[in-house]
C-alpha cells in the first residue's frame, strides 16, 4: 500500500469528554478531516452547493469500522496516515492509523468505504480510469 497523506491535528477540548480524553465519535471527524484534506489535494475537491436542484456525483460513505487501542487527550497532536487498500468498480476502501505524534504510540486504527454515488439517481455509478488513478496519487504529489 501507498502512503497518501498523513494529517496532523491537535485534539481539541471539545473533543473530549468528561472522562478527559477524545470521544469515541470525534475519531470519525478525524478520518473525514484527512479525507478531505487528500481529495482537496487529489482532485481539487471543493464542497459545494448544488444548483439547480441537480446534485450531480460525489463520494458517499458506505461502512466504517475503528479499533481503538489507546487514549488521546486534549492538547495531544494526532496525524492520521491514511493508505489506499482497494478500488473496485464502484468502491474504493482507505486503512488508517491514528498515532500519537508524541510517542509515535496508535491510538487507534481504522478502514473506511467510499462509493462513486450518482446521488440525482440515488445509486452508486462506476469509478473512471482517471478517477482511479487520481485517488491512488499521494498528496503532494
Amino acid at each position: 500500500m501507498t502512503r497518501l497523506i498523513a494529517h496532523r491535528l491537535p485534539v481539541r477540548f471539545r473533543d473530549c469528554d468528561p472522562l478527559g480524553h477524545a470521544n469515541n465519535a470525534v475519531y470519525l471527524t478525524y478520518l473525514e478531516q484527512a479525507r478531505f484534506t487528500l481529495w482537496r489535494a487529489q482532485l481539487g475537491y471543493v464542497a459545494r452547493p448544488s444548483s439547480g436542484g441537480r446534485r450531480g456525483e460525489g463520494m458517499i460513505m458506505a461502512r466504517a469500522e475503528i479499533d481503538f487501542r489507546a487514549q488521546a487527550r486534549y492538547g495531544d497532536e494526532l496525524e492520521v496516515r491514511l493508505d489506499l487498500a482497494a478500488v473496485g468498480r464502484s468502491s474504493f476502501a482507505y486503512e488508517y492509523e491514528i498515532v500519537r505524534v508524541s510517542d509515535n504510540a496508535t491510538i487507534a486504527t481504522a478502514r473506511t468505504v467510499q462509493v462513486w454515488y450518482d446521488y440525482d439517481q440515488s445509486k452508486p455509478v462506476p469509478l473512471s480510469d482517471d478517477m482511479k488513478r487520481q485517488l491512488a496519487v499521494p498528496a503532494g504529489a
